[in-house]
Protein backbone atom coordinates (compact mmCIF):
# COMPACT_ATOMS: atom_id res chain seq x y z
CA UNK A 1 0.00 0.00 0.00
CA UNK A 2 1.10 3.21 -1.03
CA UNK A 3 2.17 5.56 2.00
CA UNK A 4 1.76 9.54 2.44
CA UNK A 5 3.56 11.41 4.22
CA UNK A 6 1.71 14.43 5.79
CA UNK A 7 2.80 17.30 3.94
CA UNK A 8 1.83 15.97 0.73
CA UNK A 9 -1.30 14.94 1.78
CA UNK A 10 -2.00 18.67 3.38
CA UNK A 11 -0.87 19.61 -0.04
CA UNK A 12 -3.04 17.38 -2.30
CA UNK A 13 -6.14 18.72 0.12
CA UNK A 14 -4.91 22.38 -0.60
CA UNK A 15 -4.38 21.86 -4.40
CA UNK A 16 -7.88 20.33 -4.45
CA UNK A 17 -9.44 23.38 -2.43
CA UNK A 18 -7.93 26.03 -4.70
CA UNK A 19 -9.30 24.13 -7.75
CA UNK A 20 -12.75 23.99 -6.31
CA UNK A 21 -12.38 27.66 -5.00
CA UNK A 22 -11.54 29.20 -8.47
CA UNK A 23 -14.00 26.47 -10.39
CA UNK A 24 -17.36 28.47 -7.95
CA UNK A 25 -15.99 32.11 -8.40
CA UNK A 26 -14.63 32.03 -12.08
CA UNK A 27 -14.69 34.92 -13.52
CA UNK A 28 -17.42 36.25 -15.63
CA UNK A 29 -15.59 36.03 -19.09
CA UNK A 30 -15.09 32.69 -19.03
CA UNK A 31 -19.05 32.19 -19.28
CA UNK A 32 -20.47 32.26 -22.99
CA UNK A 33 -23.38 34.42 -23.58
CA UNK A 34 -25.86 32.91 -26.12
CA UNK A 35 -27.22 36.23 -28.51
CA UNK A 36 -30.36 35.60 -30.07
CA UNK A 37 -30.48 36.83 -33.69
CA UNK A 38 -33.58 38.01 -35.96
CA UNK A 39 -35.02 40.25 -38.07
CA UNK A 40 -32.17 39.18 -40.52
CA UNK A 41 -31.97 40.87 -43.54
CA UNK A 42 -29.36 41.27 -46.15
CA UNK A 43 -28.57 44.44 -48.85
CA UNK A 44 -25.75 45.23 -51.37
CA UNK A 45 -22.93 46.78 -49.68
CA UNK A 46 -21.95 50.29 -50.53
CA UNK A 47 -20.16 51.31 -53.32
CA UNK A 48 -16.76 52.01 -50.94
CA UNK A 49 -17.16 48.45 -49.77
CA UNK A 50 -18.45 46.49 -52.87
CA UNK A 51 -15.27 45.79 -54.73
CA UNK A 52 -13.61 42.45 -54.01
CA UNK A 53 -13.12 38.61 -54.90
CA UNK A 54 -13.27 35.49 -53.49
CA UNK A 55 -10.07 33.45 -53.93
CA UNK A 56 -9.59 29.81 -53.67
CA UNK A 57 -6.34 27.85 -53.98
CA UNK A 58 -4.61 30.85 -56.04
CA UNK A 59 -7.86 31.64 -58.09
CA UNK A 60 -9.60 34.73 -57.95
CA UNK A 61 -13.29 34.90 -58.61
CA UNK A 62 -15.60 37.55 -59.54
CA UNK A 63 -17.71 38.00 -56.03
CA UNK A 64 -20.83 40.35 -54.77
CA UNK A 65 -20.72 42.15 -51.64
CA UNK A 66 -23.38 41.90 -48.95
CA UNK A 67 -24.07 43.52 -45.51
CA UNK A 68 -26.28 41.57 -43.54
CA UNK A 69 -28.11 43.45 -40.91
CA UNK A 70 -30.25 42.21 -38.12
CA UNK A 71 -31.09 42.58 -34.00
CA UNK A 72 -28.79 40.95 -31.49
CA UNK A 73 -30.73 40.29 -28.25
CA UNK A 74 -28.41 39.91 -25.51
CA UNK A 75 -30.72 38.95 -22.39
CA UNK A 76 -28.09 38.97 -19.65
CA UNK A 77 -27.41 42.51 -17.67
CA UNK A 78 -23.62 43.02 -18.90
CA UNK A 79 -21.98 43.58 -22.34
CA UNK A 80 -21.06 41.13 -24.61
CA UNK A 81 -17.69 41.52 -25.95
CA UNK A 82 -16.60 39.53 -29.16
CA UNK A 83 -19.92 37.82 -30.44
CA UNK A 84 -19.15 34.73 -33.06
CA UNK A 85 -22.18 35.14 -35.22
CA UNK A 86 -22.65 31.28 -36.52
CA UNK A 87 -25.62 30.23 -39.17
CA UNK A 88 -26.18 29.30 -42.87
CA UNK A 89 -26.36 31.01 -46.12
CA UNK A 90 -28.21 29.53 -49.08
CA UNK A 91 -28.34 30.33 -52.54
CA UNK A 92 -31.66 31.00 -54.55
CA UNK A 93 -30.91 26.87 -55.52
CA UNK A 94 -30.99 26.17 -51.60
CA UNK A 95 -27.61 25.12 -51.92
CA UNK A 96 -24.82 26.17 -48.82
CA UNK A 97 -23.37 28.92 -50.15
CA UNK A 98 -20.28 28.24 -47.23
CA UNK A 99 -20.58 24.71 -46.39
CA UNK A 100 -17.03 24.21 -44.88
CA UNK A 101 -18.18 27.95 -42.57
CA UNK A 102 -20.50 27.73 -39.59
CA UNK A 103 -18.64 30.88 -38.20
CA UNK A 104 -19.65 34.06 -40.91
CA UNK A 105 -17.87 36.91 -38.75
CA UNK A 106 -18.55 38.77 -34.94
CA UNK A 107 -19.93 41.54 -33.33
CA UNK A 108 -17.31 43.40 -31.22
CA UNK A 109 -19.82 44.82 -29.03
CA UNK A 110 -23.55 44.13 -27.95
CA UNK A 111 -24.99 46.08 -25.23
CA UNK A 112 -28.01 44.64 -22.62
CA UNK A 113 -31.39 44.14 -24.22
CA UNK A 114 -32.27 44.59 -28.21
CA UNK A 115 -29.51 46.50 -30.54
CA UNK A 116 -28.91 46.54 -34.37
CA UNK A 117 -25.57 44.49 -36.14
CA UNK A 118 -24.74 44.54 -39.40
CA UNK A 119 -21.92 42.42 -40.79
CA UNK A 120 -19.95 41.82 -44.41
CA UNK A 121 -19.97 38.74 -46.33
CA UNK A 122 -18.64 38.11 -50.26
CA UNK A 123 -19.85 35.67 -52.41
CA UNK A 124 -18.68 34.37 -55.72
CA UNK A 125 -20.92 36.14 -58.54
CA UNK A 126 -22.50 33.11 -60.12
CA UNK A 127 -24.35 31.86 -57.73
CA UNK A 128 -27.82 32.81 -58.00
CA UNK A 129 -29.88 34.93 -55.23
CA UNK A 130 -32.39 35.63 -53.50
CA UNK A 131 -30.09 34.39 -50.57
CA UNK A 132 -31.91 32.23 -47.55
CA UNK A 133 -30.06 32.74 -43.71
CA UNK A 134 -30.35 30.29 -41.44
CA UNK A 135 -30.03 29.43 -37.88
CA UNK A 136 -28.14 32.22 -37.41
CA UNK A 137 -27.28 32.99 -33.69
CA UNK A 138 -24.08 34.63 -31.92
CA UNK A 139 -22.28 33.86 -28.45
CA UNK A 140 -20.00 35.56 -26.92
CA UNK A 141 -17.81 36.83 -23.51
CA UNK A 142 -18.79 38.82 -20.66
CA UNK A 143 -15.56 40.49 -20.78
CA UNK A 144 -13.14 41.32 -22.93
CA UNK A 145 -10.96 38.12 -24.07
CA UNK A 146 -7.25 38.93 -24.23
CA UNK A 147 -4.23 36.92 -26.35
CA UNK A 148 -2.30 34.95 -24.04
CA UNK A 149 0.62 36.39 -26.29
CA UNK A 150 0.13 39.62 -27.30
CA UNK A 151 1.58 41.09 -30.56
Amino acid sequence: MLKLRQPTLVAVALSLLMAAVSWLYAPSALALTEIKLFDLAYNNCPAELAEGAVTSGGNSLAANCFMITGKAENPSNKTVYDADIFGRIYDANNNNILPNRTRLGNIEVVPPGVSNFEMRISVAANLPTPLSLKNFKARGFEGRVTPLFPE
